[in-house]
């Protein structure tokens, strides 16, 4: 019982530093912007995906799930997710009136 509450215990903190440097990564990309403004919009795009993955997969435990649940709770995720930031990303310069 121990040892399974250590090895939890560890994976946690794992996907907490991991968290943390991708937070720490977007915070100071966004304070000092040395990237163009279309190329930091996707690269937060890209870190925030990589956050919820790790969000969805150790802390919820969706990892240790069937590979079919998996997959229905993903694919549509990587197919509407593109989908609706291309909408937002190329109509965020247009006013709607």
């Amino acid at each position: 019982m121990s040892q399974n509450n250590s090895t939890q215990s560890k994976k946690i903190w794992y996907v907490f530093w991991i968290l943390l440097a991708l937070t720490s990564i977007e915070v100071s990309l966004g304070i000092y912007k040395p990237l163009t403004d279309e190329i930091l919009k996707w690269t937060f795009v890209i870190l925030n995906l990589i956050k919820a993955y790790y969000i969805v997969a150790y802390l919820i435990h969706i990892r240790r799930k069937q590979k079919n649940f998996i997959r229905t709770l993903t694919l549509p995720t990587f197919i509407i997710i593109p989908y609706v930031l291309f909408i937002l990303l190329t109509k965020a310069g247009t006013l709607i009136v």
